[in-house]
């Protein structure tokens, strides 16, 4: 079980690696006290007719530099594979604005070979690589050291049981004819905007019920605070404060700490200080701001004309196509995106790309009335009009 603590051991080993057609990736991190992930430990493994190795890279060790791996990430002869890439490209984005490419996650394209919604690691490993996971160092504090031995197991095995899915997916897409269908996902993680957080847009993930365009200015310019106080100090947003202190006190304009002691809802750390005044200067900025500028809710979704019939008979259309196609019907289209079509928009993600080939066409069709559905045997199908 190798150990890698130095930047020489892990340019050997990238050198090795690069020269293989793909290499399995993973991360252990921590995130409940901070706003950015700690990386904690990188896992690595490759396997062709040469052999197979696999390893892990401890990048607390003193000294390490992870710039051989990067050099890796950039080398477009070698695949890079993850399971559920999202919050290990964004580690690995902040810390050195590098996304690896070429791009394979296992996870997408389970759902895409007929593996289920949100396919989990452990299900793969059950199903394509017949092994059962040791679960009992999945709470472990990753940085904490040394790794015993179990938790080395534990996580190595998250990228030696990975070569097998990998291997067995790529050669069923290739199969079906379904590589692109993948590549086009790989695009939306392979963006970095993706993992861009800009604090200017920070309060559309704020919940509230009130359409005040005032009452939003207040909102945006506290999620504003709120995000930038927690980059910058890299502390939890939740730390600064919570969504429903938010809300609060946007409805009740605080303009003194005197005003802020009086909040329910706010944490007693934030009632005084830098935070405290941030938030006072944030209620100052919303209420500041002119009438023709005030932001506006987003009630496209809302304000829908859904034709409920027609709704329904997408859903029945939906799960009919994506059992042919073996496809997750959540990676064709979501609820919402449903009611939109029913609704007469067009602008939604299921007519587009390879979903408008397994989907998309079929449901236009059937929202213009040019086919219905009938029943064959055990299947549902199209029948034109």
């Amino acid at each position: 079980m190798k150990r890698i603590t130095t930047t020489d051991a892990l340019a050997a080993f990238c050198a090795e690696a690069a020269k293989r057609p793909y290499v399995t990736v993973d991360t252990e991190f921590l995130r409940e006290r901070t706003y950015y992930s700690k990386l904690c430990l990188v896992q690595l493994a490759y396997q062709d007719e040469a052999g197979a190795d696999a390893v892990l890279v401890d990048p607390l060790a003193d000294g390490l530099s992870l710039d051989p791996l990067y050099a890796l990430f950039e080398d477009h002869g070698c695949v890079k594979v993850f399971h559920a890439a999202r919050q290990d490209l964004e580690i690995f984005y902040v810390d050195a604005g590098v996304i690896p490419e070429p791009l394979f996650d296992t996870q997408v394209a389970a759902m895409v070979c007929g593996f289920g919604e949100q396919a989990g690691y452990e299900t793969l490993v059950r199903k394509i690589a017949k092994a059962d996971l040791d679960k009992s160092s999945r709470f472990t504090d990753w940085s904490r050291r040394p790794l015993t031995d179990a938790q080395a197991k534990y996580a190595l095995a998250d990228v030696t049981h990975l070569r097998d899915i990998y291997e067995y997916l790529s050669a069923r897409l290739a199969k079906s004819g379904r590589v692109k269908w993948v590549a086009e996902e790989m695009a939306v993680l392979e963006d970095p905007a993706t993992y861009q957080a800009n604090p200017d847009d920070a309060w559309k993930r704020v919940k509230t019920r009130t359409q005040s365009g005032r009452f939003l200015a207040i909102v945006r310019e506290l999620a504003r605070f709120r995000e930038i106080h927690a980059q910058e100090r890299n502390v939890p947003r939740n730390r600064v404060f919570k969504d429903d202190a938010m809300v609060e006190l946007a409805s009740t304009k605080p303009q003194s700490e005197q005003d802020l002691g009086r909040s329910r809802l706010l944490l007693r750390e934030a009632r005084k200080g830098d935070i405290a005044a941030g938030i006072i200067a944030s209620v100052k900025a919303g209420l500041a701001v002119k009438p023709e500028d005030l932001p506006k809710a987003d009630n496209s979704r809302a304000k829908l004309q859904v034709n409920p019939a027609l709704a329904d008979m997408l859903r029945v259309l939906l799960k009919a196509k994506t059992d042919d196609a073996e496809v997750a019907p959540k990676l064709i289209a979501t609820s919402a995106d449903l009611d939109a079509l029913a609704a007469g928009q067009r602008d939604v993600v299921a007519l587009k790309g390879w979903r408008r080939e397994v989907f998309g066409n079929d449901a236009l069709q059937l929202c213009e009335g040019q086919v219905g559905l009938a029943v064959k045997g055990q299947k549902v199908v199209t029948v034109t009009l």
